[in-house]
């Protein structure tokens, strides 16, 4: 297994479990969670990969990605009252899992042979659509629409990928730098309260 397949496992796991958490805080049935869990994990690679045109999508070609989600919707269930700050597990669990997902979507992009400009926005979709869908399902205004630094996270990740390869850094450790920015610099702006500017009438 190479780093990749492995970073690509823990972010469907721990996006599958993020949607569970957020799912468990609306109070849904466990048909509902396991659905929101589901969706978190893979709607955003589901829509990366329809508009590449890679048909049958990720999840449809491989059994493992469905036994990732029941094995994080099972975790979240299993140890929900053990999370005692729901808030924070949340947080934590979507920052591995949107950091993941931005390099999953920079190497499809690459695959490709996209632009990088293309390339990191296949990537901030990849991330963050999941949660979007998530966020709409259980009717809250998705973050990445909020003045919270999200998305932002994804694209200053996706540029950090492509300036380090330029310098030809080996592939696992281009992998491993550029997602431990990407989740220091998400906890940070939720740690400190960084923040994009509202838009506002005169």
């Amino acid at each position: 297994m190479t780093i990749f397949t492995l970073l690509d496992f823990i972010g469907t796991t721990a996006f599958a479990m993020s949607g569970a958490l957020t799912a468990i805080n609306k109070k849904l049935d466990p048909f509902g969670v396991f659905i929101i869990a589901f969706v978190t994990a893979v709607g955003g690679g589901t829509l990366r990969d329809i508009m590449i045109g890679r048909t049958p999508v990720s999840w449809m070609l491989d059994l493992r990605y469905v036994y990732l989600i029941v094995f994080g919707f099972a975790l979240a269930v299993i140890f929900r009252k053990k999370l005692d700050r729901l808030r924070t597990s949340l947080s934590l669990f979507d920052t591995v899992g949107l950091s993941v997902f931005t390099l999953i979507g920079l190497e499809r992009g690459m695959i490709w042979g996209l632009h990088p400009v293309i390339c990191i926005a296949l990537g901030t979709m990849t991330a963050c659509f999941g949660g979007v869908i998530r966020d709409i399902l259980c009717t809250e205004i998705p973050v990445i629409f909020r003045k919270e630094i999200y998305a932002t996270v994804c694209i200053a990740g996706g540029i950090v990928f492509f300036v380090l390869k330029q310098i030809n850094l080996e592939q696992d450790i281009l992998y491993i730098i550029t997602s431990a920015f990407m989740i220091a610099f998400r906890l940070l702006a939720v740690r400190y309260q960084w923040c994009l500017p509202t838009l506002q009438r005169n």
